[in-house]
């Protein structure tokens, strides 16, 4: 009978172990996406307001220029404006694509964490 107690101990043990490591991921994984959110939601605001300031410079400096040519060469100033503006948006969605097929390796902490927990959990020869 002493042996079933000892057995059913070590069991228990075990599977207390077990859940902590599984809780500890859990946390730790709760905290990436958190992270993660985070760095995105900073990134868009920044993004945003920078977009805002560069497209009124943008609309302000075409402005100036054209009235700085009005009487000889406004639409000469204007065609170039326009190529200029939209060379720059397909370098920008050329950019966005090009990032948006990169993968990111997101929770590589975790699943460091999980190989980790997998080696000391496996049987050794």
């Amino acid at each position: 009978m002493a042996d079933s107690t000892g057995l059913m101990e070590s069991l228990k043990r075990l599977t207390d172990t077990l859940l902590v490591i599984v809780r500890t991921r859990l946390e730790l994984l709760s905290n990436e996406i958190e992270d993660e959110r985070l760095y995105i939601e900073q990134k868009l605001f920044y993004g945003g307001v920078a977009l805002l300031f560069f497209g009124l410079t943008a609309i302000l400096l075409t402005a100036f220029v054209v009235v700085m040519f009005w009487d000889s060469y406004r639409l000469l100033v204007l065609a170039g404006f326009i190529v200029m503006y939209l060379v720059a948006g397909l370098l920008a969605w050329s950019a966005m694509r090009r990032l948006a097929r990169q993968k990111t390796k997101l929770f590589s902490a975790s699943l460091a964490e999980l190989v980790d927990d997998c080696d000391q959990l496996a049987p050794r020869p």
